[in-house]
């Protein structure tokens, strides 16, 4: 898999908080394949732009609540650009 060290922080902070984020793990785990699916690098700005584009594209209030989840735990835990 191809990450930086930023990528890599936020998964192992997804694995770290167990079954508190298993749904957002869960979710944050089938970008990362899709990404790698589609031969992109996986990136934050590559995981930012799939979930938003996977909440523009369901009308499941539950998963929509678990991508807006995980969406905010990425761009939280995501370095500001210099």
């Amino acid at each position: 898999m191809q990450q930086n060290s930023s990528e890599k922080e936020i998964v192992l902070f997804f694995q770290s908080a167990g079954d508190q984020l298993a749904q957002e793990s869960e979710v944050l785990g089938a970008v990362i394949r899709n990404i790698l699916a589609d031969n992109r690098k996986v990136t934050n700005k590559a995981i930012i732009l799939y979930l938003i584009a996977e909440m523009e594209n369901t009308s499941d209030v539950v998963q929509l609540d678990v991508l807006r989840s995980t969406l905010e735990i990425v761009v939280g835990r995501t370095p500001d650009d210099a």
